[in-house]
């Protein structure tokens, strides 16, 4: 398996499929399961060659595959704690607005 790219990606900029799953250093099944499956969103629909991944599908990605990975966990439990993750920082957010 080829090396992850490390750095930073826009949120103008998109990923391939190809690059995304060299990002993650997963294979490129890995995503298009995930994707497919609705663990890993992504709004472009059609073949898996057509589809882009923004920055945060690219963070999203990462999360999964470190929880699987590290935990090994099920991808539906990554899932769980990657939502749950998302909410959690979400909410502060809103509280930071708030003052609070």
């Amino acid at each position: 398996m080829e090396q992850a790219i490390q750095g930073v990606l826009l949120d103008e900029a998109a990923l391939t499929l190809e690059e995304l799953a060299r990002a993650c250093a997963v294979e490129p099944g890995w995503v298009v399961h995930r994707v497919r499956t609705g663990i890993l969103l992504n709004e472009a629909g059609g073949q898996p060659e057509a589809w882009r991944f923004t920055s945060v599908d690219l963070v999203r990605a990462r999360e999964l595959a470190r929880i699987e990975q590290d935990f090994d966990a099920s991808e539906e439990l990554a899932a769980l704690v990657v939502d749950l993750t998302e909410e959690v920082r979400r909410l502060k957010s809103r509280l930071r607005l708030l003052g609070h």
